[in-house]
């Protein structure tokens, strides 16, 4: 576990107090320090129930378990205003549970290297007894897209899609309180879109088909979709009877995401692209392209 001590004094909802550093951030390529809450903060506790606990008063400290971010999926986000997901954990304390807290950031260091921050919209997690000791508490995060003249979003860079790490807290009726701003980790990522085009239809037995389509992905800098180049992406093909399909050939995306390729018509059947994902992008297939073989 590991608690901060010194930050500038913020409250849980930080989402409009920190559009201004993101700004000045895509200046200097992205790095920066954003303002980020510590136990103390958050609980609005003394710094002796945080930072300067000693290791027998640690020993009391909630037990956190159960941390859920989106229901365990990837956050995918578009270039709509705005994406709300649900944040949530399982805390249990002698005492009680009296409140709890998670947030996603982006960097290498929550002390000195924090360039993206996804705070809770609530001031405090909505917590549901299960018994004596142990809750479930919830709480919702938005994340906005964008760095226009209009729009300084919370992912105001593409840089910032991946993984981002998970703080977690909790707050015991008796003032004891947990904090791991390390807890676990989470996959922020740029929505994706897949097209294909089977033709001619209908085609002539054993004549030739071209598919052609296009992979593209959110830029969260210009709140548009843009060709998603050099990835490889699976033409995939099942027969009309059938529900299931099959891969035919794996090519590559060209430099704007177009997809183009040939094969020879055989039966009825419908033609798609898919495409596996990466790290930053989620995985996506295109809607089924139906040729009539005759």
């Amino acid at each position: 576990m590991r608690i901060r001590a010194t930050v500038a004094a913020v409250t849980g909802a930080l989402a409009l107090s920190a559009l201004a550093v993101p700004a000045a951030q895509a200046d200097d390529g992205g790095a920066g320090q954003l303002n980020k809450p510590s136990a103390a903060e958050r609980f609005g506790a003394s710094s002796s129930k945080s930072a300067f606990r000693s290791a027998a008063a640690a020993e009391a400290e909630p037990v956190v378990s159960n941390v859920k971010v989106n229901s365990g999926k990837a956050v995918v986000v578009g270039t709509t205003y705005a994406k709300t997901f649900t944040v949530s954990l399982t805390a249990s304390h002698a005492s009680g549970i009296e409140d709890a807290y998670i947030d996603l950031w982006h960097g290498t260091d929550v002390e000195e290297d924090v360039d993206g921050f996804l705070p809770p919209n609530e001031e405090a997690a909505t917590c549901t007894a299960t018994s004596a000791t142990t809750s479930t508490c919830k709480l919702t995060i938005t994340a906005t897209p964008g760095l226009t003249s209009e729009v300084i979003g919370d992912l105001y860079a593409n840089s910032l899609a991946g993984t981002w790490h998970v703080t977690a807290g909790a707050l015991a009726k008796s003032g004891d309180m947990y904090w791991d701003d390390y807890y676990g980790t989470h996959k922020v990522q740029r929505a994706s879109k897949l097209t294909v085009n089977a033709s001619p239809e209908p085609v002539k037995k054993g004549k030739t088909i071209t598919v052609t389509g296009k992979l593209s992905r959110a830029n969260w800098e210009t709140i548009k979709y843009a060709g998603y180049t050099n990835q490889s992406v699976k033409l995939q093909f099942r027969k009309k009877s059938s529900s299931t399909y099959t891969t035919v050939k794996t090519i590559k995306s060209n430099s704007t995401g177009e997809l183009k390729t040939t094969v020879k018509a055989s039966v009825d059947g419908y033609f798609r692209y898919s495409f596996a994902g990466t790290t930053t992008t989620p995985a996506v297939n295109a809607t089924g392209d139906f040729v009539d073989v005759r």
